[in-house]
């Protein structure tokens, strides 16, 4: 039988004290033992800290002069938080994707989509809801032009309508007919009474603005 030539050199190799499987093996040790405590003393990279989807945070909101403290999720919209946790319902959700408008508020005076702002972004600014252009149980004035030329059929956008209004006439006092129709233009009524809206907003900056928010 003929021999391994490996094993002779390896009976070689213990004779000099050291064989080359040995060697090999010792080797083999030593680079995971090095490469396990380079990982166990490596520090992950810092990076963003990562809210919980579920976890509730304070926050605190100004809305038609009235502070509210509420503690809400970080992924629940300001339209959300005003209906089902202030029940402040006249802010309709009708899409949800800010497409058709019904749940337009004002933050800082400029209509905004409520369900497309979160309520952690809206810290800080002043909301007004269409309660808020109430005075007790007066209309405002946008209110007020609503009812009078008959801008609404079902309601359900109603209150997105007159909101956008609202921010309008806050920023153009007087608007023309072509400002009217860009500044409602995203606003959708699927009942179609855009031609009474327009004679609604162009009642509303005839009438005094006392009767509602500023």
């Amino acid at each position: 039988m003929t021999s391994d030539p490996n094993d002779r050199d390896d009976r070689g190799q213990q004779q000099r004290g050291l064989s080359r499987r040995g060697f090999l093996t010792t080797m083999g040790t030593g680079v995971l033992t090095a490469t396990a405590a380079s990982q166990l003393g490596a520090q992950p990279p810092a990076g963003p800290a990562v809210v919980a989807a579920d976890e509730r945070t304070k926050v605190a909101l100004s809305i038609n002069g009235r502070l509210y403290e509420v503690l809400v999720e970080p992924r629940w919209s300001l339209a959300y938080v005003l209906r089902e946790v202030l029940q402040l319902t006249g802010t309709k959700i009708g899409c949800d994707r800010g497409e058709c408008g019904a749940c337009t508020v004002l933050l800082d005076g400029a209509p905004r989509y409520a369900c497309l702002t979160l309520a952690v972004e809206a810290q800080g600014a002043e909301i007004v809801t269409i309660e808020g252009l109430m005075a007790g149980e007066d209309l405002g004035p946008v209110q007020q032009a609503f009812v009078e030329k008959d801008a609404f059929q079902c309601g359900y956008c109603t209150s997105g309508q007159i909101m956008a209004a609202e921010g309008l006439l806050r920023a153009t006092g007087d608007p023309d007919v072509e400002q009217i129709r860009h500044g409602m233009s995203g606003n959708l009524c699927r009942c179609g009474a855009y031609p009474h809206i327009v004679q609604a907003v162009q009642r509303a900056a005839e009438l005094p603005r006392a009767g509602g928010a500023s």
